[in-house]
């Protein structure tokens, strides 16, 4: 995985891999390369048997500015449907990300604007150093953050969308913590400690299981109390009768470890 990637760097250790968006100078901006790159990575890593967790981040002193500004020039000679399929292509990676069967942690390290706040509202926890900052600044640009948006507006709500999409302004790690687009937010120490008591308790968990919770968010949020049970029986009794979940209810019933666990 590692040599193939001209923006990205993934590093393993002990079944947590990191993904690093690796374009400093730009501010770890997208271009078409990094876009296909992430899709590319997430798609590849998601059937890696041997990755438990992945961490997302940026190198150098920011997370992710957004879309690359030679990038955005060239888009402004797009035809409509150059521009529908480039927007397909945007998607496609958001989605490879969000449903991702691995957990997904960000480690968002610096300013975080535009489409790289869409990354943070992908993952499934984000921990934020103080110095960061959040913004969605299309609307200046007489853009809309419009791929992005399902995935935002299911972490901060409409209240906050509309107060932030509108006014473009930026927001603190405190601010995205309070509107819950991040979970967690403090020193570069203390989020490093902190990520690592995340990757720990996740490890505990069975992958499929964590896998499958995360399909059972996705499915469950907005859905109607009365329509749940069609969801939720059928997932849990599958998993009941799972190996993966006979083999846990076993290792608890009888105090030894279950077999996913070293």
């Amino acid at each position: 995985m590692t040599n193939k990637y001209h923006h990205l760097l993934l590093e393993k250790n002990d079944g947590v891999l990191t993904v690093t968006l690796n374009r400093p100078e730009l501010h770890n901006a997208f271009n078409e390369e990094m876009i296909a790159e992430l899709s590319q990575a997430f798609t590849q890593l998601s059937k890696d048997k041997e990755v438990r967790v992945v961490v997302l981040t940026g190198a150098g002193e920011s997370f992710c500015a957004g879309a690359d500004l030679n990038w955005m020039k060239e888009m402004a000679g797009f035809t409509k449907a150059q521009n529908l399929a480039d927007a397909k292509r945007l998607n496609r990676m958001f989605l490879s990300i969000y449903r991702c069967p691995k957990p997904v942690l960000a480690h968002v390290n610096g300013g975080t604007m535009g489409g790289g706040t869409g990354l943070v509202s992908c993952v499934d926890i984000a921990l934020a150093e103080e110095k960061a900052f959040f913004a969605f600044s299309e609307v200046r640009l007489g853009l809309l953050p419009a791929v992005i948006s399902p995935y935002v507006l299911r972490k901060i709500g409409e209240a906050n969308a509309r107060e932030y999409f509108l006014t473009a302004e930026r927001f603190s790690a405190k601010q995205a913590r309070e509107m819950g687009l991040i979970n967690f937010f403090g020193s570069g120490n203390a989020v490093k400690e902190k990520l690592a008591e995340k990757i720990k308790m996740l490890k505990q968990g069975a992958p499929g299981a964590l896998a499958g919770s995360k399909k059972l968010i996705e499915k469950v949020v907005g859905l109607p109390l009365e329509k749940a049970e069609t969801v939720t029986a059928p997932l849990i009794a599958e998993r009941r009768s799972s190996v993966e979940g006979q083999e846990g209810m076993v290792a608890f019933l009888t105090k030894r470890k279950p077999n996913w666990l070293p």
